[in-house]
């Protein structure tokens, strides 16, 4: 039996039609599947945190200090191996030189050389100001961890300047000995570098906010070199970190992280 040319031209058009149709249908899922899967709260996290520190961190740093009365200016010397020990030690002004500051884990001791004594740090004083700045012992040690102390999670899209940026709220583990109630923080979409972090008590009033600026190569990486402290209850009040050199990465001396280096000149 031969087929009516008609016919069978009609069901060819017909099934490419179909063809089409389920083509077109699996597109969006297709593509669906093929976009990138969206970071979590904590890989965000994750990512401001190794490239603001990395394994280890060995820097030298300038603090400003500023009040509406007064503003002095000290250069730092700082080892960090991320996330148990850490060493700073002021170089200068001349009457500073010598201050120092060691953390092993959950201790802390200070080295005044002026009465040449090393003191221990209570945890009831990590929140404490560290040489009358606006960041607090815990804050220039970290002893606390953004990362391992605190749950995660994208709260918000939103773009400042024209740049796309995830706003990320991080609230404290139940066991966590941590002081805020909530931390939020912006970090870019595209290379992970942080904007800004605000800072919250338990009753939820925002009580202070930290900026990162100065965006530029160092040590190897792209990552902001000016870090500044605004505590909103002190009008007029802010701290600006600025690193002038960083080492990231690099194995450090274990004698650095010991109460004898503490009295080293």
């Amino acid at each position: 039996m031969i087929a009516h040319p008609a016919r069978s031209c009609g069901r060819l058009i017909l099934q490419t039609w179909r063809n089409r149709a389920a083509f077109l249908a699996f597109l969006p899922l297709s593509s669906l599947h093929a976009q990138p899967q969206q970071p979590t709260g904590r890989e965000i996290v994750e990512r401001v945190e190794s490239l603001l520190w990395g394994k280890t961190l060995q820097a030298q740093i300038e603090m400003t200090v500023t009040t509406p009365r007064w503003q002095r200016t000290v250069s730092l010397e700082t080892w960090m191996e991320r996330p148990r020990r850490s060493f700073i030690r002021i170089l200068a002004p001349a009457k500073e030189a010598g201050i120092a500051s060691l953390r092993i884990g959950a201790e802390m001791w200070n080295y005044l050389p002026a009465i040449e004594r090393t003191i221990k740090i209570p945890p009831s004083m990590m929140m404490q100001p560290w040489m009358g700045s606006d960041f607090t012992n815990d804050d220039l040690v970290k002893e606390s961890s953004l990362v391992n102390d605190y749950d995660h999670r994208v709260v918000d899209r939103e773009a400042s300047a024209g740049v796309s940026l995830y706003v990320v709220e991080a609230v404290p583990k139940p066991d966590a000995a941590v002081v805020w109630g909530r931390i939020v923080l912006k970090a870019r979409t595209a290379d992970f570098i942080p904007v800004s972090e605000e800072f919250y008590d338990e009753r939820g009033q925002l009580i202070r906010v930290m900026t990162f600026s100065g965006v530029r190569t160092l040590g190897g990486r792209l990552i902001p070199t000016r870090w500044e402290m605004r505590p909103t209850a002190k009008p007029g009040n802010w701290t600006a970190v600025v690193l002038k050199s960083a080492r990231y990465d690099a194995p450090i001396d274990p004698d650095v992280f010991t109460q004898r280096n503490l009295q080293k000149r």
